[in-house]
């Protein structure tokens, strides 16, 4: 309660921080003055803005892999019991697949039903070129890397994922020896957790820099020539967010949606303001942790993995602009090109995991199968962007509600944080050295300093 009385709360300074950005957005795209050379778009739009926001995103980014190995390898050491891994895993996979099949089908029947794209007959300058997905058979090869620095330098996230599994369980097998070890993960996952603090600290000011730029930029124009085909995705995300989403959480856990969602909304803003999944991994894991009470063991293995393989917005995205292209050019689907859109996509989730514009990659895919024109997408492209931020929050809140499923399954969820309002807000207190922290790890620097001069001075008399 502390941190109420002293000011507001970090999701709170979050959710300003987004509606100034679009307000701010707004009123410089409505007013004409971010026209391009213009110094509003040169120093502002383009030079301040896009400087705060891809310095925060860079700054998330550069947490992702180190957070998630140590997470990772620390929460696989916590099971302690391969097989129980294993069916984390198993439980994981059916469930993102099952969430996915779900949201394209919702997706398709809601479009189907609104008609949208009839009558339409709508030319586009942009053009889209559709690139290869590798097959299915490549990606689970390219599973285990090749080169365990490059996996890491490149943030192929299934080849981290793959890799710090392997760490964890060969920490195992050594045993008592590997002690050491063992406390060295545990205490580097509790300072990289404090790294997704102190950045979480300018949050605010990077929302509305991330939006503020988003906004100026796409301002409302483009959405009146879709709005069709932009209401129905909108209203069929939304539908999923807050209904299919928490009628499953429910379901299957027994937990209370409307706490799951108070505690979510930080990391649905992040989402919203990177249109990254995997960006937005420390704070999923932070939040799902910390103030959900998943257990670390089944969080750092969800998450990730969730960020990687769950496309819960992509795969509704696919439905939508399936039909609204379909009758845009006059194509009718039927049933069979439905179940063919809805099985395509659940198989592209999976085929396409980690490969960048993935979203569009996997529309081309289904085009391609029920026989649509691939240049189509290039109508949606313009638009594009926006709803990419909606669905990405769909995807990282889909991710968090597999998170307590399976926690709450394998016994791993603290219901009593899940249960709290309170628990796992950042209080500003988190965010500063203990003084006397800080003396008694100078003190323990010295301690090793005065011991190795020691040790020198040794050995230069015995010689």
């Amino acid at each position: 309660m502390a941190q109420h009385a002293k000011g507001m709360s970090l999701t709170t300074k979050v959710l300003l921080g987004m509606l100034l950005g679009i307000i701010v957005g707004l009123a410089i795209n409505l007013s004409g003055l971010n026209v391009k050379g213009s110094w509003m778009n040169f120093y502002v739009v383009d030079g301040l803005f896009k400087i705060v926001g891809a310095m925060f995103v860079t700054a998330l980014k550069m947490l992702v892999v180190p957070l998630v190995f140590f997470s990772l390898v620390s929460g696989v050491i916590g099971i302690g019991d391969i097989r129980e891994l294993g069916k984390v895993g198993a439980k994981s996979f059916v469930l993102y697949l099952l969430t996915t099949a779900l949201a394209i089908a919702v997706g398709l029947s809601i479009a189907a039903s609104f008609g949208i794209g009839e009558g339409v007959h709508m030319s586009t300058d942009a053009v889209f070129t559709a690139k290869e997905a590798p097959p299915l058979s490549k990606v689970l090869i390219d599973i285990i890397p090749g080169n365990v620095v490059n996996a890491f330098a490149s943030g192929k996230m299934l080849q981290v994922i793959f890799f710090s599994i392997m760490v964890g369980i060969s920490i195992l097998m050594v045993g008592k020896k590997a002690r050491p070890i063992v406390e060295l993960i545990e205490i580097s996952n509790e300072i990289m957790m404090k790294m997704v603090n102190i950045i979480m600290a300018v949050a605010p000011y990077a929302v509305f820099a991330l939006l503020g730029r988003a906004i100026a930029n796409l301002g409302l124009g483009l959405l009146a020539d879709l709005a069709g085909y932009v209401t129905v995705l909108i209203g069929v995300l939304l539908l999923h967010l807050f209904v299919t989403l928490m009628i499953i959480l429910k379901l299957f856990s027994g937990k209370s949606p409307g706490i799951f969602l108070q505690k979510m909304k930080e990391v649905q803003v992040f989402a919203f303001s990177t249109s990254s999944s995997n960006a937005t991994i420390p704070v999923t894991l932070r939040v799902v942790t910390d103030r959900l009470g998943v257990h670390n063991s089944i969080s750092s293995f969800t998450i990730p993995f969730g960020a990687t393989i769950n496309m819960d917005g992509t795969a509704i995205m696919q439905g939508v602009a399936t039909v609204f292209i379909a009758n845009a050019y006059g194509v009718h689907l039927g049933m069979s090109g439905y179940l063919t859109v809805i099985l395509m996509s659940v198989l592209a989730s999976i085929g396409t995991a980690g490969v960048p514009g993935v979203g569009l990659i996997m529309l081309s895919m289904v085009f391609t199968q029920v026989g649509l024109p691939i240049e189509g997408i290039g109508l949606i492209l313009g638009v594009d962007r926006l709803l990419d931020m909606i669905r990405t929050a769909v995807n990282v809140t889909g991710d968090a509600t597999v998170s307590v499923i399976v926690a709450k399954s394998e016994k791993k969820l603290d219901e009593k944080v899940y249960d709290d309002p309170e628990a796992g807000i950042i209080e500003e207190e988190d965010l500063e050295i203990d003084p006397q922290a800080e003396k008694e790890l100078a003190e323990v620097v010295e301690e090793i300093h005065e011991e190795i001069v020691e040790e020198t001075e040794q050995k230069h008399q015995g010689q």
